[in-house]
């Protein structure tokens, strides 16, 4: 057995030595591939050959990868850090030449590798290479080249003449061939590889010369070989030439605008592929879809050139295209074009053409802005009233819409100009006793009837019935203040300190409000608010804007049509002059008449301007009650109406009784209402009263010092200013900031009383005009001194009729060091200040004794040991006594 292993392989290497000496052909190497690889190594050795370089690499085509065979032309080198200025400046937009940056590459090799399919009109030509695949009776597989004769020669065949056959003639006639010649046996043909042709790229390519190419290649091949056309040639006409005939002519715009390839030739050997310069371009920019520069050919129209621009953007100005252009004598000129029309212009070389947008102001249009629901734009039709544009008050504005009074902006001229047109929602909508006819462009504004944020906040806000719903949106305010802290920080603007402060003050607000809305007077109070309180829609808030534009369109010969209004209204202020202005038109701008108001006596100021650049001032008063005079009223520009308050009108009259009395509380008074009237109607004092003790309080002293208290910290502050400047020690100067700061902090923090000495068994005290805001506190009866200020320890004492001053001061430890002796004074139950053993310093005394219950005994600080400053450390702490009458006004709160 082994013995004919050996024979048939001494066998087979003899057939194969002869046939390689030839040259193998695919069957023999499909045999040699079966063999051992240890018998391969062998045979390739005793033939002295290199197995990879003779079995692999001539048959690697059909496994290569499809590789570009263009790249990019010559990038740009990017610039070098001091470059960076120029790489980074400003730089004008480029217009660009159409087409040309396709084809902008440079060849890798001459010979591209072509995998495309191969046609059936295929011309096979000398040196193609024909796959041959055999099947049936026997299996074999052949890779046969056509000859320079042109025949190709399949084994065991003869050989069969094809040069002039296409590829579907060769396919047939291969067939037939085979199945006359070899009985059972069919076949199947393809192409392998293609031989290349030699072509030529002349004229405006980047790299003109000669080429070998695909003989599948076509005209864009061909300028992908060359990389591209270089800007100065010709993109719609390309041609191609053929033994110095002409072809075809390829136009690229059919390709590049349409997709159109059907004028894309294929090229045969010897071809001349020829780029001319180009004839005619014209630059277009502006509102297109395609910012180029373009070529044109002579039969192209305004069509071509939208088309070539890939369309108009919407808002083009197509009827008024401007054109640049050179004339015939060498001068640039501007014309103009209408591209709304396929003629009136024509294009030639060198037009700049701008397509320029239309106005960016709508047209046929009424804008409404405000308290509504769907604020903006609407069309405008002809006809068109605000009955139309509002038919659902509750689909169309919001809760917070003011249905007396809106207003309508309609523009006057071309210079934007403006009139006002005043109307109410309530007689247009709901009552349609009146109807307005719109214009385009018109503007509606929809005030709110609220003027601040927080009552606009309350309405719009929804309503929570549980206790679930209150909690919730407690959540959600912390919930946005947390996200407002967040934000803060993000933005490097937290202030902690500033926000706490922020919190401490909204929480003083919140709690005073608490307390006001104890008392009637707090619905009636009011404080100016800021800017940023006003509601969005209110008028402070959506007027300016229009004022403005009055003022601003105001002449010599046509003054600002504004007036003014104040006194009792809503909301007085400045607001616009309308057309066919009146009384109560101005009243309903103002928001209504407040329940002071005073009809029977109104008054207009007008102010006349003469040519003689004085002014005279004229007061009309009328009664507006009145509805003869109302309607024979006419309003002028620059009018202040003035409403005035009935006469003898209390908007909050109203004291307190708080202590001692049969009926404490808050009770309302009349104009002139004495103190005497008011314990009266409260009961009178009961039997704990102590009378001599009552702290009586006053709204209008409190306000004087207030003043008081900032006058003492602005003079405390110019003094520590001046005694820095002064030489030679003191204990200012060894004071540091914070102490200072402390004092400074101390003074400020000090609240005013207003506490005004009275005494209720004195029939002046009893007779006092009571002012709105009063106070009278009875404390219950007392039976106790106190000592303050430099004794060892200030201490209360049980009163004992026979003591005197010194006693008190004995039982508190008697005086420092510091104290002045020659200055103690004693401030009685009733506010009063008297010095033992003289008559009263600051007030009256009482002339009966010294002491009574409830008295304070004060032991001043010596201030001749101290310099000013010094003194004034201790202001604190003679001001701080003001808290025994806080104390006592506490106590009685409670």
């Amino acid at each position: 057995m082994n013995f004919l292993r050996l024979f048939i392989l001494s066998l087979f290497l003899l057939v194969v030595d002869t046939a390689f000496a030839a040259s193998p052909n695919q069957q023999q190497i499909e045999q040699f591939k079966k063999l051992p690889k240890a018998q391969q190594e062998a045979l390739a050795k005793q033939l002295g050959i290199a197995l990879p370089s003779s079995l692999d690499e001539k048959y690697k085509n059909d496994e290569k990868s499809n590789e570009s065979s263009i790249l990019p032309r010559d990038q740009k080198v990017e610039p070098e850090e001091s470059d960076l200025d120029d790489k980074f400046k400003p730089k004008k937009e480029e217009i660009k030449a159409f087409g040309y940056e396709l084809f902008s590459g440079q060849p890798t090799t001459f010979l591209p590798t072509e995998m495309a399919p191969i046609a059936d009109d295929y011309l096979v030509n000398i040196g193609d290479e024909v796959k041959v695949n055999l099947y049936g009776k026997t299996t074999s597989e052949f890779y046969l080249k056509i000859d320079r004769e042109g025949r190709l020669s399949i084994p065991n065949l003869s050989p069969i003449h094809v040069i002039g056959l296409t590829f579907s003639e060769l396919k047939e006639l291969v067939k037939t061939k085979i199945q006359e010649e070899m009985i059972g046996v069919q076949s199947y043909l393809t192409m392998g590889s293609l031989s290349s042709m030699r072509i030529m790229i002349v004229g405006d390519a980047y790299r003109p010369g000669s080429y070998m190419v695909s003989p599948l290649a076509t005209v864009t091949h061909a300028l992908f070989v060359a990389g591209g056309v270089n800007e100065g040639g010709s993109l719609r006409n390309i041609q191609v030439k053929r033994g110095g005939r002409l072809i075809a002519n390829f136009d690229l715009y059919d390709l590049l605008l349409f997709g159109d390839s059907s004028s894309d030739v294929v090229l045969k050997s010897g071809d001349v592929v020829f780029i001319p310069p180009a004839q005619k371009k014209i630059t277009v920019k502006g509102e297109v879809n395609r910012q180029a520069i373009f070529e044109l050919k002579e039969s192209d129209s305004i069509e071509s050139i939208i088309a070539m621009v890939g369309g108009l953007k919407a808002n083009a100005n197509k009827s008024k295209v401007v054109v640049s252009r050179y004339d015939a004598s060498g001068r640039r000129v501007v014309v103009n074009a209408n591209f709304n029309e396929n003629k009136g212009y024509t294009p030639i070389n060198g037009d700049e053409i701008t397509v320029n947008q239309t106005s960016s102001r709508l047209q046929n249009t009424v804008t409404v802005v405000g308290a509504v629901t769907n604020p903006g734009n609407f069309q405008w039709q002809e006809g068109q009233t605000l009955q139309t544009l509002f038919s659902n008050p509750r689909e169309d504005f919001l809760a917070i819409a003011d249905y007396s009074y809106s207003l309508l902006i309609r523009e006057v001229n071309l210079k934007g100009d403006i009139e006002i047109v005043q109307f109410a929602l309530q007689d247009i909508i709901i009552n349609k006793t009146q109807d307005i006819d719109l214009k385009s462009n018109d503007t509606l504004v929809i005030f709110s009837r609220y003027e601040l944020k927080e009552e606009e906040e309350k309405l719009l806000s929804d309503f929570a019935f549980s206790k679930e719903q209150l909690k919730l949106q407690k959540s959600i305010q912390l919930w946005e203040q947390y996200e407002k802290q967040q934000f803060l920080r993000y933005v490097g603007q937290y202030d902690e300190e500033a926000l706490l402060l922020e919190e401490e003050k909204s929480s003083e607000v919140e709690r005073k409000k608490a307390q006001k809305v104890k008392s009637i007077d707090s619905l009636l109070e009011t404080e100016e608010p800021d800017e940023a309180d006003f509601a969005v829609f209110s008028r402070r808030s959506l007027l300016p804007a229009i004022l403005t534009k009055l003022q601003s369109q105001s002449s010599a010969e046509n003054p600002v049509k504004v007036l003014a209004i104040n006194g009792k209204v809503k909301f007085p202020g400045v607001y616009p002059l309308p057309i066919n202005p009146s009384f109560k038109l101005a009243i309903q701008a103002a928001g209504g008449l407040q329940e002071s108001a005073y009809l029977e006596k109104v008054e207009i100021t007008r102010i006349y301007n003469s040519s003689k650049d004085d002014k005279r001032v004229e007061h009309i008063q009328f009664n507006a009650a009145n509805s003869e005079q109302i309607e024979s009223l006419i309003l002028t520009s620059k009018d202040t109406i003035t409403i005035f308050p009935k006469p003898n009108w209390q908007d909050k009259l109203e004291v307190k009784l708080v202590g001692e009395v049969m009926f404490p509380g808050l009770y309302t008074i009349y104009r002139g209402e004495k103190l005497v009237d008011v314990i009266r109607r409260a009961g009178g004092f009961t039997s704990y009263a102590h009378k001599e003790a009552a702290i009586f309080t006053r709204e209008s002293i409190k306000a004087r010092e207030r003043s008081q208290i900032q006058r003492l910290s602005e003079e405390l502050r110019r003094d520590i200013v001046s005694s820095t400047f002064k030489n030679g020690p003191s204990n200012v100067s060894r004071m540091s900031y914070t102490d200072m700061d402390k004092i400074m902090q101390d003074l400020a923090d000090v609240e005013a009383l207003g506490r005004l000495v009275i005494d209720l068994d004195s029939r002046e005290s009893l007779d006092l005009p009571l002012e709105n805001g009063d106070a009278l506190y009875v404390p219950s009866l007392q039976n106790s001194i106190s000592v303050i200020g430099e004794v060892y320890i200030a201490s209360t004492h049980i009163y004992e009729p026979g003591k005197d001053v010194y006693d008190y001061i004995r039982a508190s430890g008697g005086f420092k060091q510091k104290a002045d002796e020659e200055r103690v004074y004693v401030i009685k139950a009733n506010g009063s200040v008297v010095i033992p053993k003289s008559q009263s310093w600051f007030s009256v005394s009482d002339a009966k004794g010294y002491l009574e219950p409830g008295d304070s005994i004060v032991v001043p600080l010596d201030t001749e040991q101290y310099d000013t400053l010094t003194v004034w450390s201790q202001a604190t702490q003679i001001l701080s006594q003001i808290g025994l009458a806080a104390a006592s006004l506490a106590t009685l709160n409670k």
